[in-house]
């Protein structure tokens, strides 16, 4: 809202000291990160202690893990803090009617409800199971629905590219380099030299022109599919002290940095990458919440004051989700996302083998001594803090890998 003030004033030709600050998405996102971590801090313990008060304590399945019965009691739905501390700098500084805004609000929104529900039922009804895992999916079905058509539909989500052989006047004017805005579902193709994806070329057997009217049938499909896949991921991850919240805010500063350059038109023009018109409020968004995850993740490392419960690793999933979908970095979410598709892996590996193995032997075997990984090592007698730490080594090399996409193709 400050930045419609800003505008506002300066039509009306009144001039503040350091009013031109607002206009730079750089000193936002900065003052954004300076607030959401403050408000994640210092609100962060009034909200711990009204959890405890109000008995929203953990139910600790006794699974033989050392230290786990010690966690019985603490606080979840710590999501709740993410979430605050986020919205307040987002509706501050960004451009809060911006189409991008908007659906990153909406999903931050709609998967920390459904994550509450599934917390509530747990705490308060004392349902052990929770929400049906069927609602959870219809849930992520429906917000990829939101997403997919609004992407796809909506006539301020366009991408710029630069002309292969721009003219000498196009040279010397960076917007003329660049095509007009362009409606197209494409995605960016790591490490690949024309490196862009049209989701109209699966649709091979139709001309260009109804490819790209139906590409929508793929498009949407491919959406749901990531959010719920992410999603599940980020919540399975949540299973020791930081950990989930320690890898996000890696992927988090990995997406600010991409969505800073793509909204960027000299840096898409020197990186020669899409442009994406209007996507550099997003940086504020993702640099806001970062700056909660950390806040967050003072009270949530070993041992742990609080933790995040669905309402958190629900929401940070399947905003991260989002967030790529919007950058168009999608095909990077395995490589990115590599700790939520190795926890998730690791599941699927385990209960398969051991399904497979009891038809074949009577008798079901492992893969893991323990699944998701995390309890794997666990039982390898690692310590919480030296898987949290590892995973987070590996998370920033996972980070590095996409960055360089940038240029190596």
């Amino acid at each position: 809202m400050l930045y419609y003030l800003y505008e506002y004033l300066l039509a009306n030709g009144i001039h503040l000291p350091g009013m031109n600050l607002m206009k730079y998405i750089s000193f936002r996102a900065g003052i954004s990160i300076l607030i959401s971590l403050a408000i994640a801090m210092i609100y962060g313990k009034r909200v711990i202690n009204i959890l405890r008060q109000k008995q929203m304590g953990e139910l600790v399945r006794d699974l033989g893990l050392e230290g786990q019965k010690q966690k019985e009691g603490t606080p979840t739905m710590g999501g709740l803090i993410i979430i605050l501390a986020t919205i307040v700098p987002v509706l501050l500084f960004t451009k809060v009617f911006n189409i991008y805004i908007i659906l990153l609000v909406v999903s931050m929104l709609w998967m920390g409800a459904i994550g509450f529900l599934d917390d509530y039922l747990k705490k308060i009804k004392k349902n052990k199971d929770g929400l049906k895992g069927i609602f959870k999916v219809y849930g992520q079905v429906g917000l990829g629905l939101i997403v997919g058509t609004t992407m796809y539909f909506h006539s301020d989500i366009t991408i710029q590219r630069k002309y292969a052989n721009a003219s000498q006047e196009n040279r010397q004017n960076i917007e003329k380099k660049f095509t007009p805005p362009q409606k197209d579902v494409v995605s960016t193709v790591p490490f690949a030299k024309n490196n862009e994806f049209s989701y109209s070329k699966l649709l091979f057997w139709m001309d260009d022109a109804q490819a790209e009217k139906w590409a929508w049938i793929v498009f949407i499909p491919m959406v749901i599919f990531i959010i719920t896949a992410v999603s599940n991921g980020a919540n399975i991850t949540d299973g020791i002290d930081g950990l989930a919240a320690g890898t996000s805010v890696i992927i988090l500063m990995t997406l600010a940095f991409f969505a800073y350059l793509s909204g960027n038109i000299i840096f898409s023009d020197y990186l020669n990458i899409m442009f994406l018109p209007n996507m550099g409020e997003t940086t504020i968004f993702a640099i806001a919440l970062m700056g909660a995850v950390i806040g967050f993740f003072w009270y949530n490392t070993y041992p742990a004051q609080v933790f995040m419960g669905d309402t958190g690793s629900l929401m940070l999933g399947g905003v991260i989700a989002v967030l790529a979908i919007i950058l168009r970095k999608e095909l990077l979410i395995p490589v990115l996302c590599g700790i939520f598709l190795i926890e998730n892996l690791s599941v699927m590996i385990q209960v398969a083998y051991f399904k497979y193995t009891k038809k074949k032997y009577g008798e079901g075997r492992r893969v893991f001594l323990m699944s998701p990984l995390h309890h794997h090592y666990q039982l390898k007698s690692y310590h919480e803090s030296k898987i949290v730490n590892r995973f987070m080594i590996i998370g920033i090399m996972l980070a590095i890998i996409c960055l360089i996409t940038l240029k190596i193709r």
